[in-house]
């Protein structure tokens, strides 16, 4: 095989073949793409495959992040967020403080918290509901694959008949928290009590059959590996080929926070690595968010060049990863989104919640 111009790795190299040619990559050119000292060389042949669907366009959206309660049933090492039930930092929002927070003519509500164990079922139903009668044009994406399992204990349902009431309430879509890393050796160290890969998976699953479209994510930084973090994208990847119900990736780096899993933010290398690789091996899945959040608008910006073509959106008062130390401004106006991508070389492009474009930024 030859050389490849401006790759440096060998390693990358032959995925840069494969990618030539048209073949899908697998665990070990994943885990590659993870490990290469070839940064720059990685970056370019993901902003390659990018500029392949989308030209120099990179999308947002105008939304509000609401985190009703942070008081949980689960213990997980990693967060800094959930509140033991009569803890003094818990807190539980009111349906008129949600409703509130879905003024201002945002286009998109997105919903996680919390596993309340005082919350009724038909409380959390009730919160979609009303939402959908106050803001009928609003998109509402809600309640993660946990949360859905949750429900579907308080209710005694199967989670398809739980899906089927958010469905006819009023949801459009459902975020892809909870994820974390789809690895039975991380879940038994980091988050024992909460679902594992298989159902996190399956319920994603009956939601794409049922005309749900979700998000995906993976929470790294940690005590997870490169082999699976790769095995982690592969499971995406054979779920969509299934479905297609994926309408993104989001890699959600880990906070310092308190927990001692972090005790800085991570490098901004692993950041774009991750990033990067998920654009080459996540082929199915149309979209690769560079999550400001997390990442901090320097690296985000980055990212744009290195396969990512959405920056998520407007957020709002958005509270799990500020909790955990997350730097990045609490709420971030649409001007500032517009200025972001376009400091990367990019055209702003804004967006939906299911992705469908609405406004192409003025020049």
């Amino acid at each position: 095989m030859g050389a490849v111009p401006g790759i440096i790795d060998p390693n990358l190299a032959r995925v840069a073949a494969k990618l030539r040619d048209g073949l899908r990559l697998n665990l070990q050119d994943a885990a590659d793409c993870l490990t290469t000292s070839d940064l720059f060389g990685l970056g370019s042949l993901a902003h390659t495959e990018k500029l392949k669907r989308y030209g120099d366009r990179v999308t947002y959206v105008f939304n509000r992040q609401v985190n009703p309660t942070n008081i949980c049933v689960l213990t997980c090492a990693f967060c800094d967020f959930a509140a033991r039930p009569n803890a003094p930092d818990g807190y539980e929002m009111s349906m008129a403080e949600v409703l509130a927070a879905c003024e201002g003519g945002v286009r998109e509500v997105h919903i996680v918290g919390g596993l309340h164990p005082g919350w009724k079922y038909d409380y959390y139903l009730e919160m979609i509901r009303s939402i959908r009668a106050r803001f009928p044009d609003l998109q509402i994406k809600a309640w993660t694959a946990v949360e859905m399992d949750f429900f579907a204990k308080l209710a005694k349902k199967d989670v398809r008949l739980v899906l089927q009431d958010f469905k006819d309430a009023g949801l459009d879509a459902m975020p892809g928290g909870g994820a974390e890393v789809l690895s039975e050796r991380v879940r038994e160290a980091l988050f024992p009590t909460k679902i594992g890969a298989r159902r996190w998976l399956e319920i994603h699953e009956i939601a794409h059959q049922m005309g749900i479209k979700s998000n995906s994510t993976l929470l790294y930084g940690h005590i997870e590996t490169a082999e699976e973090v790769a095995r982690h994208m592969l499971l995406l990847r054979e779920l969509q080929d299934r479905t297609g119900g994926f309408m993104s990736f989001i890699p959600l780096a880990l906070q310092p926070g308190e927990t001692g899993l972090a005790d800085r933010h991570t490098p901004a290398g692993l950041d774009l690595r991750i990033v990067a690789t998920a654009r080459l091996v996540l082929d199915n899945i149309p979209h690769i968010k560079a999550y400001w959040v997390m990442l901090g608008l320097p690296t985000a910006t980055v990212a744009l060049n290195f396969g990512a073509d959405d920056v998520d959106g407007t957020i709002g008062k958005e509270t799990i990863a500020h909790r955990a130390g997350a730097e990045s401004p609490v709420e971030l106006v649409r001007g500032q989104l517009i200025d972001m991508i376009r400091d990367a070389g990019q055209v702003p492009v804004e967006r939906d919640a299911l992705y469908n474009q609405v406004e192409l930024a003025a020049a």
